[in-house]
């Protein structure tokens, strides 16, 4: 078994198993039988140590593996013992342990904007703590989120401004009847993501937004997405291609078409990565037509228009940034007490201070998906 122990000294460091190196210490506890070295015996064959020197000073002040039963044959190059308070301390109190067994762990993943449908709430309203949210939602909201859930129409359902708090809604909702139904897949989740909006539901799952605070921002988010949308039309496709596909290309073309067509902002970029082969672009209203009548110029395999109504994730989005990050700011933001993922790097939410910096950037940004969902099933699975 081997045990390895680094401290930094200043600007040096020395790693001692063979000889002295700068950049750090690390000594290694290797031998069972002997449950700790003295350093010396680690350096004897490679030169005689100065008992006066810095190094040997450095370690005299430096935190102890010393066992005190232990004799060791030169007790002047023995570090310090733990004060007593600090040996004895109890570390295990001081982080969360998981309630479970860790092949029971569960990661549960949150939808976004597109993943709404008329009567998405049918089936929820069964579970009171779902039949709740939906009557807070109202009355924060101002209009019957429930009935636009349940009725539609599809047209206003579809809209930013109503669909972004309809799925964040109903997938806190869904929480509920998964609480019900199967009680350990929540109760013994370790980590969270969402995809685009999906990203602050997670974040309300995970403790570090609270509800009514959330879906405020959430409405802000719809609304200035909305707004941005009016200004500059466009929207989004999915995209499937093969390995000598040419989508670059393709997007570049269909920028290069809407702006001879006239676009007040042309655009046509990846917005999304989803799977292999598969990714989701925005764009300009021209530029989207035109590739939906050239797909096939380019090899691509499939395009599939995304019931929403921007182009998400692109610098058409540019103009709600600001109220979103505004908003934000105003809020109280928590760590969270299980780990998030972002998808703007794939990376997990270090802290409150992280997810104000990062959170305002996925409104325009390119979503990875497909890495973090990579990230995410290489650790837990």
């Amino acid at each position: 078994m081997i045990f390895y122990f680094s401290c930094k000294l200043c600007s040096r460091s020395v790693y001692v198993k063979k000889k002295l190196k700068c950049k750090g210490i690390e000594y290694g506890l290797q031998n069972v039988s002997l449950r700790r070295f003295s350093v010396s015996t680690m350096c004897r064959k490679e030169e005689e140590c100065n008992r006066n020197s810095p190094l040997k000073r450095a370690l005299d002040d430096s935190a102890s593996f010393q066992d005190l039963n232990v004799k060791f044959p030169q007790q002047q190059w023995i570090t310090l013992p733990y004060v007593e308070k600090a040996k004895f301390r109890k570390q295990g109190d001081f982080y969360r342990r998981p309630k479970s067994d860790p092949h029971d762990a569960s990661v549960i993943l949150f939808p976004g904007q597109g993943a709404q449908y008329v009567g998405m709430a049918n089936s929820l309203l069964k579970f009171p703590m779902a039949e709740e949210l939906f009557e807070l939602s109202n009355y924060i909201l101002g209009y019957d989120l429930l009935k636009l859930c349940r009725e539609g129409p599809k047209e206003e359902l579809n809209k930013t401004k109503y669909c972004q708090p309809a799925v964040m809604v109903c997938s806190l909702a869904a929480i509920e009847k998964l609480k019900e139904e199967r009680p350990n897949a929540v109760a013994n989740c370790v980590a969270t993501a969402g995809f685009s909006l999906g990203e602050i539901t997670a974040l309300v799952f995970a403790g570090a937004l609270e509800f009514e605070a959330a879906l405020k921002l959430v409405d802000v988010r719809a609304t200035a997405m909305q707004l941005a949308s009016d200004m500059y039309e466009g929207g989004m496709v999915i995209v499937m291609y093969r390995p000598d596909s040419k989508l670059g290309q393709a997007c570049f073309k269909a920028k290069q078409w809407a702006t001879d067509k006239g676009d007040v902002y042309p655009e046509c970029k990846i917005a999304n990565y989803l799977y292999p082969h598969c990714k989701v672009v925005s764009g300009s209203k021209s530029a989207l037509e035109f590739l939906e009548k050239n797909y096939k110029d380019f090899n691509l395999k499939k395009i599939k228009r995304i019931p929403v109504s921007g182009a998400f994730h692109s610098e058409l989005m540019a103009p709600a940034i600001e109220p979103f990050k505004e908003t934000l700011n105003k809020m109280q933001v928590f760590d969270p007490v299980i780990s998030v993922y972002s998808c703007v790097d794939g990376k997990s939410y270090k802290n409150a201070a992280h997810i104000r910096k990062q959170l305002p950037k996925q409104v325009r940004q390119l979503q990875n998906y497909r890495n973090l969902k990579n990230t995410v099933f290489i650790k837990y699975y």
